[in-house]
């Protein structure tokens, strides 16, 4: 069986480095006209096809990227595009915005009608069927702030887990035993990693996370009102929330103010991500902090070389930030 040509046997045959390779056939500036020649030759010599597809060389190379994503109106996603077009446009592609409709198949279509190089998804279910598509369809894509079912998948993600540990050991610390979660769909990968990454850390200090104080919705700021009022209702009343992200922490505030409660002195909102309004004056949440920039970073930098046919690591995970602002306090006696 012979075995696939890449961008480094193209590069070897035209006498450049793979990444002049890779600029030529993108048809980005600072490359002579001399060595975009001689790289188009050696591409048609070796009839390369960039990732494996069987379309031709001059239809494939679109320099343009998919980023699927959830509606804009939640905060967060602009928060993430931002800076994954920032990195894609410094690397000569322009972007492609797709929302996510939960309908994998109609996704899929839209996206390997042959009108991008790759796929940056940030918004995949552990169930989702729109990787698998992608794979069969040839399209490089990587997982950005989501995992899935698969192990075999280039993801990046923050280090979820550690992030919510490093709660567990404030809340410990502070002297909470009574503590709820309001967190986001069981079938998200962030609300998989941070309840284990809490209740495991809670355990270890002797604490517990029974599912009677947890309350499961969107990552929203009225789902997080929503189970703030229902958790705050309870016989059993928390003296410590921990919200999946800020948004749900942000609607937990606000449920706080509703009910005549004050914050930190009658209850503790800890939240996920400090995204920019967490810092206000106004909110001055505490949080963990993840690095957008980093992980759009990471995630531009494996797409690219997947599209490039170089190797890639798996999972690349980001570290993350305990900040301590002014929702956090002892529980009241």
């Amino acid at each position: 069986m012979s075995r696939t040509i890449t961008s480094f046997d193209v590069a070897r045959l035209a006498g450049v480095s793979q990444s002049t390779v890779s600029r030529a056939l993108r048809n980005l500036p600072n490359i002579t006209p001399a060595t975009r020649e001689k790289v188009a030759r050696a591409a048609a010599e070796l009839n390369y096809v960039p990732h494996g597809s069987a379309r031709s060389l001059s239809t494939r190379i679109t320099s343009r990227v998919a980023i699927v994503s959830e509606e804009l109106t939640n905060p967060f996603y602009p928060a993430l595009v931002e800076p994954l077009r920032h990195y894609l446009n410094e690397n000569g592609y322009r972007t492609m915005l797709v929302t996510d409709d939960e309908d994998d198949a109609l996704t899929a279509s839209n996206l390997t009608d042959g009108s991008c190089d790759g796929v940056i998804i940030t918004t995949a279910a552990r169930n989702s069927r729109l990787p698998d598509a992608l794979r069969k369809a040839g399209l490089p894509f990587v997982l950005a702030n989501r995992t899935t079912d698969s192990e075999t998948e280039a993801a990046c993600q923050f280090a979820n887990e550690a992030g919510a540990a490093q709660v567990a050991e404030l809340l410990a610390e502070l002297g909470h035993d009574d503590i709820g979660l309001i967190t986001g769909p069981e079938r998200i990968s962030t609300s998989i990693e941070r309840e284990r990454g809490l209740r495991t850390a809670l355990e270890d200090h002797g604490r517990w996370l029974p599912g009677r104080v947890i309350r499961r919705g969107d990552f929203t700021a009225e789902a997080g009102f929503a189970g703030a009022i229902d958790l705050l209702d309870s016989p059993i009343r928390p003296t410590a929330l921990v919200c999946g992200n800020d948004y749900i922490a942000m609607g937990a505030l606000n449920a706080a103010k509703s009910l005549g409660l004050s914050v930190p002195d009658d209850l503790t909102v800890i939240g996920f991500d400090d995204v920019a309004m967490a810092a206000w004056d106004l909110v001055s949440l505490t949080t963990v902090r993840c690095d957008l920039a980093k992980l759009a970073c990471d995630a531009v930098e494996m797409l690219l070389r997947l599209i490039d046919d170089r190797p890639v690591d798996t999972l690349r995970v980001t570290d993350v930030d305990l900040v301590l602002r002014g929702t956090h306090g002892t529980p009241r006696r």
